[in-house]
């Protein structure tokens, strides 16, 4: 795994932007394959192991902009801090709205209890008879 000082060191080194781009564009077309095999029932679970990595980019992202040294760094650290708070918030919003999708109405509540309190009923009135 690359650590942030490997890839410094190579920025540093003479590396160029095409080798960069070319690693974006192949792991966005691994990131979408990934993601688009996965089952709905399993995005929740994905998407709160998400959140927690974002929040680590999060961390890094406020650790880097604290050591920015010039105008330029200060404004790419702010723009990772922005970027990284955004994609918390939002996996967070994401969650809560898969979550609500699984809890029953109320009207729905009310007829399921109805209907299991009719289905004990008709059991003990058989039984009895």
């Amino acid at each position: 795994m690359i650590g942030a000082g490997t890839v410094l060191a190579q920025v540093a080194g003479g590396t160029g932007i095409v080798e960069y781009l070319t690693i974006f564009v192949l792991a966005a077309f691994v990131g979408i394959e990934v993601v688009s095999k996965v089952p709905s029932i399993l995005h929740t679970p994905l998407m709160s192991g998400s959140n927690a990595i974002h929040g680590i980019v999060l961390v890094g992202a406020l650790s880097i902009m604290g050591d920015a040294h010039g105008t330029a760094q200060l404004i790419l650290g702010f723009l990772a801090v922005f970027l990284a708070t955004l994609n918390v918030v939002g996996g967070f919003v994401v969650t809560d709205r898969m979550l609500e999708m699984f809890k029953a109405k109320p009207n729905e509540r009310a007829v399921a209890q109805t209907n299991t309190a009719q289905t004990s009923e008709a059991k003990d009135t058989g039984e009895q008879a």
